[in-house]
């Protein structure tokens, strides 16, 4: 399980504005380490997005995405004190899920 997630939920008028800050080594698999050998491939490869439980994106990512990825989206329908939860899972099975409150 990877560190904790940076998660800023706001409510700008009738959308919330989601900002997510993942802490993640994102490794291609195409680079190679000091011994000259391949690094194996480790990434993020689904994100999802929930609104008091219920999924709102979800996203399917594969090497090309950079290390510590930042992710941005709006949704409508929220309110202040809703639950906004960011889970993702990476291609060795590893997986972190957090959450924060609309403000």
């Amino acid at each position: 399980m990877g560190d904790p997630m940076r998660i800023r939920a706001r409510l700008k008028g009738d959308v919330v504005d989601v900002r997510v800050l993942m802490a993640h080594e994102m490794e291609t698999g195409q680079r190679k380490g000091g011994d000259g050998n391949l690094v194996p491939a480790w990434y993020i490869n689904e994100v999802v997005a929930s609104l008091n439980g219920k999924p709102v994106m979800k996203a399917h990512w594969g090497p090309a995405i950079a290390k510590n990825p930042y992710l941005a989206l709006q949704m409508t329908g929220g309110k202040k004190g809703d639950v906004v939860t960011i889970s993702w899972k990476d291609n060795k099975g590893d997986s972190r899920t957090d959450e924060v409150e609309v403000k």
